[in-house]
């Protein structure tokens, strides 16, 4: 197993949630304190894992409303 950063292992924790369903697309993230608890870790982690999710396609933020689920698969089928 290659070595991950944590929020590496944190963005393909959530990706996986995802996949299953949770949340749905079209459904909101939690936000990102909630995050930081349900993994234990830091807010600044959580806020790589999302750019994370967002460069693999799986998440779109709006400012001020959060995060949404707009595939439930990685671009690529990774």
């Amino acid at each position: 197993m290659e070595p991950k950063y944590v929020w590496q292992e944190v963005a393909d924790a959530i990706t996986e949630e995802i996949k299953a369903g949770r949340p749905p697309v079209g459904g909101r993230l939690p936000n990102e304190r909630e995050l930081a608890a349900q993994h234990g870790v830091a807010l600044n982690t959580i806020r790589r894992a999302v750019r994370e999710l967002r460069e693999r396609g799986l998440v779109a933020t709006l400012p001020n409303k959060g995060t949404f689920v707009v595939r439930a698969e990685p671009e690529g089928g990774e």
